[in-house]
């Protein structure tokens, strides 16, 4: 497991916005399995539609599948922002896990870049 390092607070990392939500599992310490979906992720967190609140600062295992396979960490859950929304952080993740998270979130940056730049070009001024 390697433990991952929170960058410099004034970059952020890119962002996988999900529009048909993704399922999640979160295994706690005592065992329970809670389900959830994912809004957002990248690298060093993200945003999970939760049943209802989680505790603040609990650690918890995380696992959702991508179409390269599937992606685990240990989490941290941070403040909720409502009775159904909760913002993570990554604390820890297995190498090949970050890098499978990083190359989907890249392909997916660089997809909507050329279809930005596809509408643009096509764009009649």
């Amino acid at each position: 497991m390697v433990t991952l390092v929170q960058p410099n607070s004034n970059w952020r990392s890119p962002r996988l916005h999900y529009a048909p939500t993704t399922p999640v599992v979160l295994r706690c310490e005592s065992g329970r399995r809670i389900r959830a979906k994912l809004q957002v992720v990248s690298v060093t967190g993200g945003l999970l539609n939760v049943p209802s609140p989680l505790d603040r600062g609990s650690h918890m295992k995380l696992m959702f599948l991508t179409g390269a396979g599937a992606v685990a960490g240990t989490v941290e859950m941070l403040p909720s922002l409502s009775s159904t929304h909760q913002p993570f952080r990554f604390v820890a993740m297995n190498e090949d896990d970050e890098c499978r998270l990083r190359n989907l979130i890249q392909i997916s940056h660089d997809q909507n870049r050329r279809e930005h730049q596809f509408i643009i070009k096509d764009r009649t001024w």
